[in-house]
């Protein structure tokens, strides 16, 4: 190599009138004279001999980068180690053939992932440490979508997928979720699909777009039909072909609003392509969007074994988060701490909806965490910290609230809060079985909150039941017990024709459904108890609603914030099961704060349900925990601070302490 080098450099000449001499050779094999000049000091070309000479020096110390150079010695010029033969390479024929002969293919994947894939397939699965959708999942929706169609005229329904969406007037695009009803059926996760379902025989038929070349540069292989047939179980055809498929029948699309956010799903995704055949009904909403939506209402097994996988890792982040959580902590670490768990754990790219990460008085607002109010705060030592976040996996959704106090110790006032609320959960879960209405469990639950504010003194003494009727409980549980949950965090089916229209009472008013519980329905049970200064200040000058109110004390609260308990449950054929594994009384959350393990060897509260698990093979399994057995007679969940296990109120002053105190809490302590 340096022969070749010192070939091609020999061409180059050094300046006229200065000729080569030895001893420039030697000056230049001095390091500190190699430079772009003779030795003189008159700018020059370095001499092809020299620089031959200095890359033989050189050679030893580039070879091996890793070599110390040699002290120096006194009256020396530093000079280098004399020289050692360069380590032999390959002739370049034989690298050429080396190069040749190598195998860049990615090896094909063994079929061998326990739980995952081979010879158990599966419609979904982000690993074996996660949870695998079964292959029929979609195909049983379909089912039980098409037996409520029965009475459908013949003809095609035609369903819009998601479209693909970017932010503002830019290219960014942003991570697409797919269309929860076409998630429903089909559970094509691309964008700019739609599907067909032919009645009555019930045949399916999706098409997807034809992707452009440059697709295969920026995105990745484009898969063919056949392979998205293969994908998704079902006939698939060209976006292109639509308007000829549907000219043979009439066609219908899904009419009808969303009774949360008040938006048309045919407004807001229209069809593609002009249908010549398309029925354009009047009636809103029309009966493919009625049969559709209560098809999403009542869960079938496989989709409850996925609501409670997602509730399972989200019970377990939180339980996470509540370990790490400290004050001088920022509320978005609370946030980041919950994300990284679902998605590494569990495999939960998505979360249901923005988490809330609300400390001190920041926890009376409903839904904190937007972009006006992004989880900033710092957490202070005697703050409620209310933590609403939720996983999602493939589309389903789990939405659970834990609150706990920051040092780690509940303060006088904040357990009667926190324990009125869990009682109310309490009263909400003895009466959960089909044939009941939700009104009323709203209403058991409001009456629970309204006792605590009671033995708080906010609320005068004795008036429980008046207070109720006048809906003064409409001030301190604003929003509604709860919700349907499944492919969209507040899901479909809360106010259909022909169930309960929604109250007009406050509290009530805010209840997302009225309906009557059936087998197969999943909820969240989230009742709270909030201190909102608006609410506040617009009951105090209520005459009907101030008369119940101690302002006095009212006056202390501002600012304590407030607390929610948030469960995912599922109706039974005569009770409920609870996907929720949070920690849940008092004595929980505050051991596990002080790194107490979770989920913990003696279940606390076996009447809260919670049905506990373990993750094997691609599923979860049943796990027993042993519940403590009360004495009889005592109320779970009461409690009874001095006296005895149990009782209410017992000779202990929790509760003298708070009504001894003067008319308001002088300070966060107090809480």
């Amino acid at each position: 190599s340096l022969k070749n080098l010192a070939s091609a450099l020999s061409k180059f000449q050094t300046p006229k009138g200065k000729p080569q001499t030895q001893a420039s050779h030697k000056s230049l094999t001095q390091p500190r004279d190699l430079a772009w000049g003779t030795p003189s000091g008159v700018p020059g070309r370095l001499s092809t001999t020299a620089l031959l000479s200095t890359c033989v020096d050189l050679a030893p110390e580039a070879a091996d980068r890793t070599k110390k150079t040699p002290a120096r010695h006194a009256g020396s010029h530093m000079r280098f180690l004399p020289p050692t033969p360069p380590p032999r390479h390959q002739p370049i024929e034989d690298m050429a053939s080396v190069i040749a002969s190598l195998d860049c293919k990615t090896p094909p994947l063994t079929p061998s992932t326990p739980g995952a894939f081979a010879g158990d397939p599966c419609f979904f699965s982000r690993g074996a440490h996660t949870f695998r959708v079964p292959a029929n999942l979609h195909e049983d929706n379909r089912k039980r979508a098409i037996t409520l169609l029965k009475d459908h005229p013949p003809g095609i329904i035609v369903l819009v997928g998601g479209v693909a969406r970017t932010r503002n007037d830019s290219d960014h695009e942003e991570l697409f979720r797919q269309e929860s009803y076409f998630q429903h059926l089909f559970g094509v996760k691309e964008p700019g699909w739609v599907g067909c379902l032919e009645m009555p025989s019930g045949t399916c038929t999706l098409f997807a777009p034809e992707l452009p070349k440059s697709y295969a540069v920026w995105m990745g292989k484009i898969a063919t039909r056949s392979e998205l047939s293969n994908r998704y179980g079902v006939k698939v055809k060209w976006l292109s072909e639509l308007q000829e498929h549907c000219s043979k029948a009439k066609c219908y699309v899904p009419r009808g609003r969303n009774s949360d956010s008040g938006k048309r799903i045919d407004e807001a995704l229209p069809l593609p392509v002009e249908l010549p055949t398309l029925v354009h009904s009047t009636t809103i909403p029309n009966h493919c969007f009625v049969a559709l939506a209560e098809s999403r209402v009542i869960k079938s097994i496989d989709e409850r074994k996925l609501l409670r996988y997602a509730s399972w890792v989200s019970s377990n982040a939180h339980a996470e988060v509540m370990r790490e959580a400290k004050a001088g902590m920022m509320e978005y670490q609370l946030e980041a701490r919950f994300l990284y768990h679902c998605a590494s754990q569990g495999g939960c790219r998505s979360c249901a909806y923005t988490s809330i990460c609300a400390c001190g008085p920041n926890s009376a607002v409903l839904h904190y965490g937007h972009a006006g109010a992004p989880n900033d705060r710092r957490l202070e030592t005697g703050d409620l910290a209310l933590l609403d976040m939720g996983a999602e996996y493939h589309c389903y959704c789990s939405d659970l609230t834990c609150t706990m106090p920051v040092g780690g110790k509940f303060g006088p006032a904040q357990r009667i809060v926190y324990e009125g609320v869990l009682s109310a959960q309490r009263a909400v879960f003895a009466m959960l079985k089909p044939g009941v209405s939700w009104t009323d469990c709203h209403l058991a639950a409001e009456n629970e909150v309204l006792k605590a504010l009671e033995l708080l003194g906010v609320l005068k003494k004795g008036c429980v039941t008046e207070a109720q009727r006048a809906c003064v409980g409409g001030v301190f549980l604003p929003c509604g017990l709860g919700h349907f949950i499944g492919l969209d965090t507040h899901d479909v089916g809360g106010y259909l024709p022909g169930q309960p229209a929604r109250s007009t009472r406050p509290g009530l008013a805010k209840l997302r459904t009225a309906r009557t519980l059936k087998q197969g329905m999943c909820l969240t049970v989230e009742p709270g108890c909030y201190f909102i200064d608006a609410l506040l200040d617009d009951a105090l000058k209520d005459p009907s609603l101030s008369k119940f109110l101690n302002a006095d004390r009212l006056r202390g609260f501002r600012g304590f914030g407030g607390v929610r308990l948030e469960d995912v449950v599922c109706i039974t054929s005569n009770g409920f099961e609870n996907f929720t594994t949070c920690p849940r009384t008092i004595n929980e959350v505050q051991a596990v704060m002080a790194g107490g393990t979770w989920p913990p060897p003696v279940d606390e509260a076996p009447d809260l349900g919670r049905r506990w698990a373990r993750f094997v093979n691609g599923a979860l399994e049943d796990v027993s925990v042993p519940g403590i057995v009360l004495p009889k007679g005592a109320r779970r969940g009461s409690f009874s601070p001095g006296g005895s296990p149990g009782t209410r109120r017992g000779s202990g002053s929790l509760i003298g302490r708070v009504r001894a105190s003067s008319g308001s809490f002088s300070g966060r302590e107090d809480y």
